[in-house]
């Protein structure tokens, strides 16, 4: 008889129990509320004998979501059983690079991600209608024949282009998850790629044609800043660790006491923690705002054109591209000479905006006065439906202003940190070339005919050849929660004449995990053991991360290293991806090639053991972007095609005459400011949908991650933020419980009533679980059920902050 998700979550008994464990580490079964299932109330024991004598020892592990920075934690455990997690020690807590890394609350809480009653325990198999939630016990030599049989099925039947690895983030290992996956579908033949990313689709697709390659000025170099102006950048939520770039940052500014300037719809803890100024700018406007300030800079003559002509094409006449037509210019867009033969002064940027015209005037001289300004972009005004264009002329406005390429300055980026190099387990070379923006996964299982290159945007075919029929997904919540317009979502998934197999890894019953034909359960980043770089975003630090099981995996829990091997032997091929190594050899090699560039470093049997291996300050050199640019950009041309900044792309104005676009979508060859479809600017939408809803990262989730964790919750309650004047109007306090809705769903949610959002906005968490009532309302508050599926114009980005909705009172 099969079982359901609640008999496999909550009733069977583990080789050590659920109930122990809750009570020894402190987790209260009857406390924690799921969004995807309900609990059986148990009355807990009140004490439980451990090992006599048994001791604390410590172990070390590290937080490895998609955060940015990267924690690495310090596990005290007793008789097998996590008590609590402290900070890694330091060299020196007075020098960035070599201080304290501190971990969150988040990853503060991954004892009880571990003991969470959510825990996958057993590989699964579903016996019920996809995504109704029923499965049943299977072994492991089970599941991995019938994932070598599908695989072999589906390749035979349709090619190895019908094969997929979705996009996920979940899991930062290096020799498991993601690395070792790619590797098994390498050696099978291949399998469809994606390119971009949730996170910054636009920016990635955009940064070319201006800049050539994405580069910034780490935030250490605030510290030779006299004015930071930040548009939608929020590290004191999105990168709150101590592990990274909001500790870089918070040091530099204590060095350099610069005024800050956050340009953002909400005031953000950002605002508050680096003592910032706020502009309560409208979402999908920064292009508008970028052309009010160079429309002041150039009335008042606070621009050098010389020397922005030496290092930029487009910004004037004198150098254009041959090509490009007269008055294409972005100074004849400013002054009204371009086609729309509108001038865009601050008065015309206040309108869109929502900023006075004499602020904006203010911030331009502002800027053209500094003598070092940091001017950076967040990911969040890039994910917009006009994202590209808003992406371009943040980009511009230090190459025009001279805030490039000399110390305090930046190129307008987010900037990455640098790597320590870590190896990564092989993913070998994938046959298969073809490529689809990684957000149109849906459209490729539902209508794959319509993906061209020049209508959404496919890489290297004319065509797909195939829609997809096999789906991977691994430690990733995007095959439903992440992803958007969810009730269309589920419609797909549920299709199984569409796509014939998906394939689930994960720690925990996610709303993605509910759409698996198999589902398999992995250890836990406390159960595991790699060797891990330091994370994207933790700036100057330097380090890397030997990670080990603080405690035995429990359960069934297996590595998906091990996974992949058992299913490869299926495939006749387990030798070819083991190379006779174990994952821990895998990791032991991998420290070895480090080690050979770094002849200081002890050997594995010391640094095994030690957490945290040499922490390290990057270069002055490589902190300051362009430099080498600035200095001489004849001998160091920039990667686009003139070698210097492209203000007028004619690759973009190439693309424009080419390309499939609808009647509301542009793309234009300047960073013009393009009015979004689902703004507030879109006149016959909002009369039927009159508020602005963007979505941000919450203090208790790091996307979905961490979202069944009941003290978190509690800590970081899910609210939608809405200003006083909108609450007002429609009856709404504090507290109260609210529907939010448009065409594509509802969502109920609590209220929190606040003058730190612009009036016509709200504002949602981002990552809550998914969770329909029986009338279809998402009782469990997911922003995606009110987002679209439609793509930005060039990169087929998620345009996740373009929404418009009406909101109740219930």
């Amino acid at each position: 008889m099969s079982k359901t998700i609640d008999d496999l979550l909550v009733r069977d008994i583990s080789r050590r129990s659920l109930l122990k464990n809750s009570v020894k580490t402190g987790v209260a079964i009857t406390a924690v509320s799921s969004a995807t299932l309900p609990f059986v109330s148990v009355q807990a024991e009140p004490t439980v004998a451990g090992t006599p004598g048994a001791k604390e020892t410590v172990r070390h592990s590290a937080c490895l979501v998609n955060c940015g920075s990267r924690c690495a934690l310090k596990v005290i455990v007793k008789d097998d059983t996590i008590v609590r997690i402290e900070p890694e020690d330091c060299k020196n807590d007075d020098v960035f690079g070599e201080h304290q890394i501190r971990p969150c609350l988040r990853g503060r809480a991954s004892r009880w991600r571990v003991y969470s009653p959510d825990r996958l325990k057993y590989p699964l198999q579903r016996v019920g209608k996809r995504g109704e939630g029923k499965f049943k016990r299977i072994s492991w030599q089970e599941a991995s024949s019938i994932i070598a049989k599908e695989l072999t099925r589906i390749t035979e039947k349709y090619g190895n282009e019908s094969i997929y690895y979705n996009y996920q983030s979940g899991a930062y290992y290096h020799t498991q998850g993601t690395n070792a996956w790619k590797r098994l579908l390498n050696l099978n033949g291949g399998f469809l790629k994606y390119y971009n990313t949730y996170s910054t689709a636009q920016i990635s697709v955009a940064t070319p044609y201006t800049q050539g390659t994405y580069v910034a000025s780490h935030f250490d170099q605030v510290k030779n800043s006299d004015l930071v102006v930040f548009f939608g950048m929020n590290l004191s939520e999105t990168r709150m660790s101590g592990g990274g770039q909001v500790e870089e940052l918070r040091r530099a500014l204590e060095q350099s006491q610069a005024k800050v300037i956050i340009i953002d719809p909400r005031y953000t803890d950002s605002v508050i923690g680096e003592h910032a100024e706020w502009l309560a700018i409208k979402p999908t406007t920064d292009g508008a705002l970028v052309a009010g300030i160079v429309h002041t800079l150039i009335n008042e003559n606070l621009l050098d054109e010389a020397m922005i002509n030496r290092y930029c094409v487009g910004f004037d006449s004198q150098t254009l591209p041959e090509s490009a037509p007269a008055n294409a210019g972005y100074k004849d867009y400013i002054l009204g000479l371009g086609d729309d033969k509108t001038e865009k002064t601050p008065e015309w940027a206040a309108k869109v905006t929502g900023l006075p015209a004499v602020r904006i005037r203010q911030l331009a001289r502002e800027i053209a006065n500094a003598k070092a300004c940091y001017i950076a972009q967040g990911w969040g005004p890039q994910r917009h439906a006009n994202g590209e264009q808003t992406v371009r002329a943040i980009q511009l406005l230090p190459s025009l202003t001279g805030h490039f390429g000399r110390p305090g300055t930046n190129t307008g980026n987010w900037p990455y940190a640098t790597s320590y190099g870590v190896p990564k387990l092989p993913e070998g070379t994938n046959p298969i070339k073809t490529a689809i923006p990684c957000y149109l996964w849906t459209t490729a299982i539902d209508t794959p005919e319509t993906i061209t290159p020049t209508k959404l945007g496919l890489r290297d075919a004319d065509k797909l050849k195939t829609g997809i029929k096999f789906m991977l997904n691994q430690a990733g919540n995007a095959l439903l929660n992440q992803h958007g317009d969810v009730n269309r979502t589920k419609e797909i998934l549920a299709d199984e004449s569409k796509c014939e197999f998906i394939l689930v890894i994960d720690n925990h019953m996610t709303p993605s995990a509910r759409f698996a034909d198999i589902l398999l359960p992995e250890t836990s980043y406390l159960e595991a053991n790699d060797l891990v770089d330091n994370s994207y975003a933790s700036g100057s630090h330097n380090y890397m991360i030997a990670i080990q099981p603080v405690v035995t995996p429990m359960w069934e829990v297996r590595s998906t290293y091990d996974m992949c091997a058992d299913i490869a032997e299926n495939l006749g091929k387990r030798q070819e991806f083991t190379q006779g190594l174990t994952q821990m050899q895998w990791i032991e090699k991998n420290y070895a090639e480090v080690k050979s560039k770094r002849t200081y470093l002890p050997e594995w049997s010391v640094a095994k053991d030690m957490g945290v291996i040499d922490q390290q300050i990057a270069t002055e050199k490589q902190s300051i972007a362009l430099a080498d640019f600035r200095r001489d950009p004849d001998a160091n041309p920039i990667k686009t095609p003139s070698g210097k900044v492209e203000i007028y792309s004619a690759r973009l104005a190439d693309i424009a005459s080419k390309w499939e676009l609808d009647s509301d979508e542009k793309i234009t060859a300047i960073p013009e400011f393009c009015p979004s479809w689902e703004s507030h600017l879109d006149t016959k939408a909002l009369e039927k949908y009159p508020l602005q809803m963007i979505g941000f990262h919450t203090k208790g989730r790091t996307h979905s991650t961490y979202h069944p964790i009941a003290q978190l919750r509690e800590a970081v309650p899910d609210e939608i933020w809405i200003n006083p004047i909108d609450a007002a109007a429609r009856g709404i306090q504090s507290r109260d419980r609210i529907q939010v809705r448009n065409d594509r769903g509802i969502i109920e949610i609590h209220a929190k009533v606040t003058n730190r959002i612009a009036p016509g906005v709200v504002a949602v968490p981002q990552g809550a679980w998914t969770q329909s009532n029986n009338e279809g309302v998402d009782i469990g508050g997911c922003i995606n059920t009110l987002t679209t599926l439609r793509t930005s114009p060039l990169a087929k980005g998620n345009p996740q902050h373009t929404n418009l909705v009406e909101i109740k009172r219930i």
